[in-house]
């Protein structure tokens, strides 16, 4: 944390131990992961400005740290290699077991996994879909369009060959959003643009997606209206 913020020229920043704690709520146990939240206090001389945007006293800044210690797939996935020309994402490493004629670095497509019930060529419904879980804490009318469009995907697994590959639903009021068993598509607020982005939880040594996450910035709608009203 000191290193990124020197580097982004937001301060010089070093731990303070005084003020760091374990917090107690922040452990949770679930059946494929563990995780442990602290928060870390820094302690810095001048604030750069976005910290001193988000801190009431840019001297001080606290930053909650997840450690997560989770359980990896069994064996069945294939994974399939990356190809720079394909547009996924990828995962690599470097296999210095692999002959001389063969690339040391070893890279694999970022993917969930999803296999049919009947293998092959033909339409099939899956073992298992692919769903994504929406943060109950969107206000609606948002709430609906996001579960309508997201939705859409449907369509595209369908017609991909993968009958029912892919659901959208809302979280269930006994869900923690930390379980790697859902899949995550959340609502934040933040002092920036409304940026929306994508992230994932991997498996580094085949690529499969073992918890997909999408944080969706609040200021996006605000953001996307601007631009309707402003092409209209």
């Amino acid at each position: 944390v000191s290193s990124v913020l020197q580097q982004t020229e937001q301060g010089n920043y070093r731990l303070d131990l005084s003020r760091s704690v374990i917090l107690p709520k922040g452990i949770k146990s679930f059946e494929k992961n563990a995780d442990v939240d602290v928060q870390l206090t820094f302690k810095g001389d001048v604030a750069g400005a976005q910290v001193a945007q988000v801190t009431p006293d840019g001297t001080l800044m606290s930053v909650r740290m997840r450690y997560s210690f989770v359980e990896l797939p069994d064996t069945d996935y294939q994974p399939r290699a990356y190809h720079p020309m394909s547009g996924y994402l990828s995962d690599e490493y470097q296999d210095y077991a692999m002959p001389f004629d063969q690339p040391l670095v070893q890279r694999f497509i970022l993917r969930h996994r999803l296999q049919k019930v009947h293998p092959g060529p033909a339409p099939s419904e899956v073992v298992k879909p692919i769903t994504y879980y929406l943060d109950p804490g969107v206000p609606e009318p948002i709430r609906s369009a996001l579960l309508d469009g997201a939705r859409w995907w449907e369509t595209a697994f369908t017609r991909a060959g993968f009958i029912n590959g892919f659901k959208v639903e809302l979280l269930p009021a006994d869900a923690d959003p930390q379980d790697i068993r859902y899949n995550m598509i959340q609502w934040v607020h933040r002092a920036t643009r409304g940026w929306s982005y994508g992230a994932a939880l991997t498996d580094p040594r085949t690529g499969e997606i073992i918890k997909g996450q999408v944080t969706l910035g609040s200021l996006r709608v605000r953001q996307d209206y601007l631009i309707a009203k402003g092409l209209t």
